[in-house]
């Protein structure tokens, strides 16, 4: 007999079974996964906007023009400087121009001076714009009249925007310019340079640096002076200073068509010491460059100063005003008289000359004028 298997029923093969843990975690996944995807998305749409915007600043694009006038003083800061684009409006974003100053170094090409800029100019030519050579450079016209004073001078720049009062003295005072004529006279007193800042008609740049300013006067005076250079040596009589001292005091005195009479009124004092006069110049001109500008008082010929010609024989101790090539000629070329003594005549508003003490007297009694 054939021997019978059993067989017994098989169960139904079982799926192995998933955990809901781990579809949790599928899920939690994807989602992880699409909300980076979004955040990636997000923030570089974010990114692009802002740099979109960043970029309209940093290349002038898309911005409503404005123009502003820029005033870079000496000696201030970049940080200065980016607060007055931004307060005019010129730029928004400022800590963006710190960094493009930062790598462009612009800090350095940036000088002082007043600009006209607007925003239709990026960050690149605002910086070339405010450089030395930037045509959106501020300038002005000023005319130095003849006989200004120094300080007048000095004023008149200040008032016009060139520069400082207090920045144009110390550059006067101590800056050693390159002239030899101005060797022989020692730094520390801004006054040293009275009677070189030639009167003209000058362009400035507003803001522009005190140093250059003077240079520029005194560079007109070399020029102008050039063809006389060659006479002032050790052997001469007068030195260029001398002569410069008499014209700035012909200058004061001229009734605008006597200057070479005026000037061989302080000759003949000057050189005749045995004259009524004996050797005082007795220039009322001196008197004001000493009060500060006022009317001469007999109170004032007692101010005991080199520059007062009352109390100290010979020429005062430096020029008193900043004279013009008449005068300076006239200084050099007086003309030939024996005049001591003129007086104004307050009708004709000019001079009368006369040789004597008695006829000058004469003519203040006439005339009714202070001595």
């Amino acid at each position: 007999m054939s021997e019978q298997r059993s067989h017994a029923p098989q169960e139904p093969q079982r799926r192995p079974r998933v955990s809901r843990n781990r579809k949790k975690t599928h899920r939690t996944k994807a989602a992880s996964a699409l909300l980076y995807v979004l955040f990636v998305v997000g923030l570089s749409a974010v990114l692009a906007t802002v740099g979109w915007i960043w970029a309209n600043d940093l290349l002038a694009l898309n911005k409503e023009y404005t123009s502003a006038i820029v005033k870079v003083e000496n000696d201030e800061k970049f940080s200065d400087v980016v607060d007055s684009l931004k307060d005019n409006g010129l730029i928004e974003y400022k800590f963006l121009f710190h960094l493009y100053g930062l790598f462009s170094n612009a800090s350095d090409k940036i000088t002082p001076g007043t600009y006209e800029l607007n925003t239709d100019m990026d960050y690149r030519a605002l910086v070339t714009n405010m450089s030395s050579s930037s045509s959106t450079r501020q300038t002005i016209d000023i005319t130095i009249q003849e006989g200004y004073t120094i300080d007048q001078i000095f004023q008149l720049l200040e008032e016009k925007g060139v520069t400082t009062v207090e920045q144009l003295q110390d550059m006067s005072a101590n800056w050693d310019y390159n002239f030899s004529w101005l060797k022989d006279l020692p730094l520390g007193d801004y006054h040293r340079l009275e009677g070189y800042l030639f009167p003209d008609t000058y362009t400035f740049y507003l803001g522009e640096d005190p140093k250059y300013v003077i240079n520029k006067m005194l560079v007109n005076f070399e020029s102008k002076m050039e063809d006389y250079m060659d006479q002032f040596n050790e052997e001469s009589k007068y030195s260029l200073h001398d002569i410069v001292t008499i014209a700035s005091m012909i200058e004061k005195e001229t009734d605008g068509e006597d200057y070479a009479k005026i000037s061989s009124v302080i000759y003949n004092r000057l050189e005749n010491t045995n004259a009524e006069t004996q050797g005082y110049l007795q220039i009322d001109a001196t008197l004001v460059y000493l009060n500060g500008g006022k009317v001469p008082t007999e109170a004032d010929k007692a101010i005991d100063s080199p520059y007062n010609t009352y109390l100290y024989k010979g020429l005062p101790a430096g020029p008193i005003s900043n004279p013009g090539m008449t005068a300076l000629y006239a200084a050099l070329n007086p003309e030939n008289t024996s005049y001591y003594y003129y007086v104004l005549n307050p009708e004709t508003k000019k001079h009368e000359f006369t040789k004597t003490y008695a006829q000058h007297q004469a003519l203040v009694e006439k005339y009714g004028v202070e001595e």
